[in-house]
């Protein structure tokens, strides 16, 4: 990490990193004003929190986490090691919009899919497949059809499965995040909009 970049947004892996930028490129005219660090897990994320934080001239930290099944589990390890290593205190609970604290340097959290539902980042590609989509129906059976004893994946992780069935039989096949920058999901939700302004708001402000 650089000495004195000013602003960086954690995230936990290469797709939260893609769904990202791409979301910043089509909803913004001005670059990424920050740069995104795949920690590559929730426990490398954890530990990069304390160093970040403790980089002289850092202006804004930004953190991304799934919620999983346990989202009060993981606000209380981001709320620990925030204070740990800055004194600086988030809220009891996510802020629905996105939570931002107002300090030096400031720091924002976003829980996927939504700050308040349990989930992951698949929880919150799964709000931008389009209404009228004729595939998803599709790979939803497809995945469904599976024998319990031929699954490869486990019970928690069936949409990150459907998910990825349904990627597959795009025009051209590629990661998640990319599928945004080719059109293939719908930004114009609420839930979109709500993020990127946490974003906008976080490192513009």
């Amino acid at each position: 990490m650089t000495k004195g970049l000013r602003n960086v947004l954690l995230v936990e892996g290469n797709d939260d990193k893609h769904v990202v930028l791409n979301i910043w490129k089509k909803l913004n005219t001005n670059p990424p004003p920050f740069e995104i660090i795949d920690s590559k897990g929730i426990e490398k994320l954890l530990n990069l929190i304390e160093i970040e934080l403790a980089i002289e001239g850092i202006e804004a930290v930004g953190i991304i986490v799934d919620a999983n099944d346990d989202a009060h589990k993981r606000w209380k390890q981001l709320s620990n090691r925030i204070h740990r290593s800055s004194q600086i205190q988030i809220p009891d609970e996510p802020v629905p919009q996105g939570t931002i604290v107002a300090e030096k340097p400031r720091v924002g959290v976003w829980m996927m899919p939504d700050n308040k539902s349990l989930g992951e980042i698949e929880s919150f590609i799964h709000q931008m497949i389009p209404n009228d989509d004729k595939i998803w129906p599709r790979s939803e059976r497809y995945v469904a059809e599976i024998p319990i004893a031929d699954r490869k994946f486990k019970p928690h992780k069936e949409l990150k499965s459907i998910i990825h069935a349904w990627m597959a039989v795009r025009e051209t096949p590629r990661p998640v995040g990319t599928a945004i920058g080719a059109g293939d999901l719908n930004l114009d939700t609420p839930l979109v909009t709500t993020f990127n302004q946490w974003l906008n708001n976080l490192f513009l402000e």
